[in-house]
Formats: structure tokens, sequence, C-alpha cells
């Protein structure tokens, strides 16, 4: 086969003008996916993303929820080019209008889904706050610890208050600045309390967002040691059964506590569940699980510069931390996302009403610098999807 019959748009019918020529060129180029642009329009419109009916979601099409389904067509065929993704839903309006699973994904997979677990605690916080076993988010965190209290050197520690654990703004370090997170995930230890005592503050309380997974464990422990509980048993009666959610594991520390800021086990369709709660302003079929107050003040930014970049990936920017969920903007998009390591996304998009989560492989066999190019392709194409949608709704 010639060069030329392989490539049949660099045939130039006689007689033709050039414009003419040239449109033609264009639309067999198009046609054949050969421009560059992404995959032509029947390439999407092969493209099978149809939910799985099940008891558990109301099945719907982004043709009946008024969301243009080429878009959502484009976003799985990118997705199925991932190395190490695993799940992705698309819920708008209340309805599951796109499912898919790659790689070892499947519609019952559960896995690690990291820091994503940090905004299931601070629905925890919440709703003990509501309860009132916690009884103000302006109580001392030195309080709830007096084992460590003889031991803590730096007096800015007794000013850290339950408040700046939620925000990030108690002041120890970034996890990924001076080997804190070797010390954390790579010691073997797992014994994390003690780390209020050793790990230094980098900042005042109150003043900084410094990103630190220490922080959000001691934010569980909270809630566990107010409640007289275990984290794990207390999201199982209060947060999971109330939204018919599972909570498959959740990994302990060396001491029993349930890791406040990782290793929570669910389901996308769970993780998708625990997301409309907060877009439904903590509402799940007419019963208030979460306060509205205390939803409306976890999605509020406290912080806008809580990312060590401008962006995360490609698209996301602008970054904000809230009550333990994280904000940015994407093209004229602004929305809160709960993100752990590997690509686990709860992405609320209030404008449209509609969510995105993606579930992927937690790569707790990589070190994080080399995982982050698997993480930030799964990052990116939630971006592209975003950055895609209309202005206005």
């Amino acid at each position: 086969m010639t060069n030329r019959e392989k490539n049949p748009a660099r045939v130039r019918r006689p007689g033709l003008p050039v414009t003419v020529s040239a449109i033609l060129v264009l639309s067999i180029l198009i046609s054949s996916g050969l421009t560059g642009c992404g995959p032509s329009r029947k390439g999407l419109e092969a493209v099978d993303y149809t939910p799985l009916v099940r008891d558990d979601w109301e099945v719907s099409t982004p043709v009946e929820q008024e969301l243009d389904p080429m878009l959502v067509a484009e976003l799985y065929h990118n997705a199925a080019e991932l190395d190490t993704i695993y799940g992705l839903l698309v819920i708008k309006n209340g309805y599951l209008i796109a499912e898919d699973y790659f790689n070892e994904g499947a519609v019952e997979q559960v896995s690690a889904r990291h820091s994503a677990t940090k905004s299931y605690t601070s629905a925890l916080v919440g709703i003990a706050l509501e309860q009132g076993c916690l009884s103000s988010l302006d109580l001392k965190m030195v309080d709830f610890f007096p084992e460590f209290a003889d031991d803590i050197t730096d007096s800015r520690k007794e000013q850290i208050t339950v408040r700046h654990l939620l925000q990030m703004r108690a002041g120890f370090p970034y996890d990924s600045t001076g080997g804190y997170s070797d010390i954390l995930y790579l010691s073997g230890n797992w014994r994390w309390l003690p780390h209020l005592v050793d790990f230094p503050l980098v900042s005042d309380p109150g003043t900084q967002c410094n990103y630190s997974s220490l922080t959000s464990h001691l934010l569980g422990v909270v809630v566990a040691r107010s409640c007289d509980t275990d984290l794990m048993s207390y999201a199982e009666e209060y947060l999971f059964t109330p939204i018919d959610s599972e909570l498959g594991n959740w990994t302990r520390d060396a001491d029993g506590y349930n890791w406040g800021w990782g290793e929570i086990y669910v389901t996308a369709r769970d993780m998708a569940k625990f997301g409309l709660l907060y877009l439904n302003d903590g509402e799940y079929e007419g019963t208030q699980v979460v306060p509205v107050s205390w939803v409306s003040e976890s999605l509020r930014s406290y912080s806008e510069d809580a990312w060590v970049t401008d962006k995360i990936g490609r698209h996301f920017g602008d970054i904000g931390y809230g009550y333990q969920w994280l904000s940015a903007t994407v093209g004229d998009h602004r929305f809160n996302f709960a993100w752990g390591h590997g690509g686990q996304l709860i992405v609320l998009l209030d404008e449209f009403d509609m969510i995105v989560v993606t579930t992927a492989d937690p790569l707790n066999d990589i070190p994080p610098a080399d995982g982050w190019k698997y993480e930030k392709q799964v990052i990116d194409l939630v971006g592209e999807f975003v950055k895609s949608l209309p202005a206005e709704q």
C-alpha cells in the first residue's frame, strides 16, 4: 500500500477549487480522527457509559438531564486510555447518568481512598457537634491528649483548636516537606499520636494553611474520644447507614484509632452518595444526616493559598481549603472536591447539580513522587471535562 493509499485525505480531486478541496480534506480528517483534536463524533457515539441498573441508584441519561452526551462520551473515551483509573461516575440532578470501570475496577471494588477520607472525617466532626458529644470547635487540641501535655515544649501548641485542625491551620508541617511524609507513611511504626509532640510547628496556629495528614488524624481521634467510641463504628451508625452505604474497612493505627486522614474503603457508588449528601445540603432522602450549616461552613474557603503550587495538574487552580474539603477553579467553574492519593476524587459541581467520582489505583507500592504522573492523569481527565462544560447552565 502506498502512502497515498494509507492517507486518502491527501488525494486531490481534480477540477475542484482549492477552498472546496480544503473543506473535503478537513472533513475526511475529522471523520477519520486524524486531526489530532480527539476522537471523531462517530467514535464518540460508540462509547458506552450506560450505568448498571441496580437498586442503589436511579439511572438516567445525559440527554434526559440536559447534558451534552458528546462531552460525557469524550470523558469516558479518554478515561479508557489511562493505566491506573478504576472507576468513573457522573451524577446529575440526583441520577446516575454515566458509569464505567477500567483496569482492576468494578462496581463492588473497594480499595484505600486515601485522603478523600479527610472529608468523611469532617462530616463526623459536624455530626458530633450536632449531637453534643463535641461541645465546641474552639476547644483546645491539648485537652484531648492529656497524656502528652507534659511533653509539649512549644507553648503555641497549647493554642491549637479543633477549628484549626479542621482548616489545616494548626501549624504542623506540610506532609511532603522535611521528610515528614516518610516518617508518617514509611516508618512502619504507625504510632501517629506522639508526633503531635515531636513534629514542630512551622507557623503560628490559625495563620497559615499547611496540608497535614497528622492534623486530620488528630481530628479523628478528637471525635472518637469525645463521643467515647471508635471512628468506624460512629461512621457506620451516623453517616453510612443513613445514606444507604457500606463502609468496607477503615485502617487503624498502632493505638487502635482509625486513620482520620486516610484508608477508608468504600465503593465508587457509595462515594457518589456521600457527594450527593453534600450537594443536597446534608440531606438524604428526607433525612438530615449532616447539619445544613455544617455543609455550608465546610465548603467555604478559609485559605486561598492551600497548595504549594498554583495548580493541581493542568487545570485545578486557585486552590482553597475549607473543613477538610478542597476547592478549585477550572475555566469558568468553581467547585469543591475531596481528593485522595492515586486519583480518588469526589467533585461537587453545584452549578450543574452534578458530581464526578473517580477511583484509581491507590499506588501503595510506588513512592509518591513516582506515582504523581499517574495521579495527575486522573486529575487532568476530570479537569478537561469540567473545562468543557458551558459557562452557564
